[in-house]
Order: C-alpha cells, then sequence, then structure tokens
C-alpha cells in the first residue's frame, strides 16, 4: 500500500508538470528500491532512524556488562540528529557519525580529515567511569552497531533539513475524522478525508502559546517511546475552524439554490468496486454445506472409548 500510494502521489505530479527534486522517507526496501529505479534522490527521515537504532542499544545496554551504555542512550540520540541537521553532504554525516566511536573512549581527535577533532571545548572529565575502555567487549558490542555497514550507508542519506514529522501529524489527525473502528463508504471516506484536510492546513502552522507575562507555554508528557522518561512538549494556540463556516456558506448559498451541478460533480466521481467484488461469490447453500466449526468435532476434555478410566483426585 505504501509503494502503490507513493507511485499515485508521483503519477500525480508528473501529470501536472511537477518535477521532484528529492523526496524524504522512512526506510522502507521497496521505497528505496522504487524511487532508485525512478532516479529520484531519497533522503531518510531522521526521527525512523533513530526510533530503531535507539531500540537496538537499548537491548544491548541492559544486558550483563553494558550497563555502562545506558548513561550514553540519550548523547547517541542527540549525536544522530545533530550528524544531521549539521551536515549538509553525506561523507561528512559519516565522517561525524564514526568519530563517536573516538568519543566514546575520551579521544576526541580523528584521522577523518573531514572532521578532524570534535566540535565541543577541550576539557578534562573528572568521571572516568563514563569513558569505554578501548578493547573492551562493550565497546565492540556498540560498535557493531553504531558502524556497520548499513547503518553508515543509511547515515549518509539522512534528511539534514525536512522531515516526515508532519505527514505523520496529518496521518494521526485524519483518525479525528475517520476513525479505523468505524466503516464508511468510499465517498463518506473521501469527504472526512477532505474535511481532515482543511483542518491541517488550517491549523498545522499554530504559534506556541504564551502565558500573560509572554513565556513560552510547555506541558510535560511521558510519551510511550520514551519509556517513563519525561519531556517537554510546547503548547500550541487553540485551534480554528474557519473552514467550517466556509462550508456552511457554501451549502446554504450555493447548494440549496442549485445542486445540480453539484450532483453531477459528484457522479463523475470513480468509485472503485469492493475487495470482495474480485472473487467469485458462491450460493449461501454451498457455504453453509460446507461450514463446520471445529467445536462440532468433540466435546473438549472427553476421554477416549479405548482409554482406562482414571480415578479423579479429591479436590480436581
Amino acid at each position: 500500500m505504501e509503494k502503490e500510494g507513493l507511485k499515485r502521489s508521483l503519477d500525480l505530479l508528473d501529470s501536472n508538470g511537477l518535477m521532484v527534486d528529492y523526496i524524504v522517507t522512512d526506510r522502507h526496501p521497496q521505497i528505496q528500491k522504487f524511487l532508485r529505479e525512478r532516479s529520484i534522490t531519497q533522503y531518510y527521515d531522521v526521527w525512523h532512524f533513530e526510533k530503531g537504532l535507539s531500540k537496538r542499544l537499548s537491548l544491548l545496554a541492559e544486558q550483563k556488562g553494558c550497563e555502562v551504555l545506558k548513561k550514553w542512550l540519550r548523547s547517541i540520540r542527540n549525536h544522530v540528529y545533530w550528524c544531521a541537521t549539521s551536515s549538509p553532504s553525506g561523507p561528512e554525516k559519516v565522517a561525524k557519525w564514526n568519530s563517536l566511536i573516538n568519543h566514546l573512549q575520551n579521544v576526541h581527535v580523528h584521522d577523518d580529515p573531514t572532521f578532524s577533532k570534535c566540535k565541543h571545548p577541550d576539557q578534562e572529565s573528572s568521571n572516568s567511569t563514563k569513558w569505554f575502555t578501548p578493547g573492551s567487549m562493550v565497546l565492540h558490542k556498540v560498535e557493531k552497531i553504531l558502524v556497520n555497514k548499513r547503518v553508515l550507508k543509511d547515515v549518509g542519506k539522512l534528511s539534514h533539513h525536512h522531515q516526515t514529522s508532519s505527514v505523520e501529524a496529518f496521518h494521526s489527525l485524519i483518525l479525528r475524522f475517520a476513525p479505523k473502528n468505524v466503516v464508511f463508504p468510499f465517498i463518506g471516506m473521501l469527504c472526512r478525508l477532505y474535511l481532515a484536510t482543511m483542518h491541517y492546513n488550517e491549523n498545522a502552522d499554530r504559534e506556541q502559546a504564551v502565558t500573560k507575562a509572554g513565556e513560552a507555554k510547555f506541558k510535560v508528557v511521558f510519551p510511550k517511546s520514551k519509556r517513563g522518561e519525561c519531556i517537554a512538549r510546547p503548547v500550541k494556540t487553540q485551534a480554528t475552524y474557519f473552514y467550517v463556516d466556509d462550508l456552511i456558506r457554501l451549502v446554504f448559498d450555493e447548494v440549496l439554490e442549485d445542486s445540480a451541478p453539484f450532483v453531477e460533480k459528484l457522479k463523475e466521481i470513480p468509485i472503485p468496486l469492493d475487495l470482495a467484488s474480485q472473487f467469485e461469490r458462491p450460493s449461501k447453500e454451498d457455504v453453509i454445506e460446507r461450514h463446520l466449526t471445529r467445536f462440532s468435532v468433540g466435546v473438549v476434555g472427553s476421554r477416549h472409548t479405548d482409554q482406562p478410566d482414571r480415578e479423579t483426585p479429591s479436590g480436581s
């Protein structure tokens, strides 16, 4: 479905004369192959990459002897975003990412001339236990996760500008207008998607709310993905619904006056057949005749007649 949706979207852009410079997606293998065959530059969303990497590191940190990794999980997550946003080219992103292995060992000068030294100020650490011991088994395990061939390839393609967060927010908004546990006809679903689109376009760029003293408002939340770690989330201004006024004005001023043009436009919308229509439908009698419930085979817990009876223990 993801590949088909992307194909239709790109075809629609092409048919309207719009050229795609690049596209930001997750790391879906079919999407990678499809975009490569169409010669479209692809970048990866940083959040999706960081989520998968953090999951593997968190599992490793729970193993015996790898407790030191727990102190670095948040810093490694931040390093992912810093490598992506501070580097316009792929080789620079990879060079900064490779420097992490040295940094974990308290080594801040690197062999790669693309990124030869860490950007942070030089300072002596008073806590020597937070650094990884060179040649240790835990460092070897971390290195296998952080700098394997696939990870380095993906780091070089991390998006340094746009991300997919706005698309994720729109998909979340759709659930308010079209819940997944309710079945809608095609036209009903289409109308709800249009409503969700109008609401999102009107409210997507809301500013952050402020207090009477002019301070930015935040709320403390515990996201499921953070596993108990709280974060501060900006509070946006109240949503507006001016599109509703426009729709009401359209209905009463135009549709009710002459609905014929709108009905004709509605009839022009191609409605696809139901999924069940592609299969041959047998008669109801044949289906009932083939019906066999698993509970009609026998009584649950019954004994075979060729097995001797055993005395049931008391209290059972």
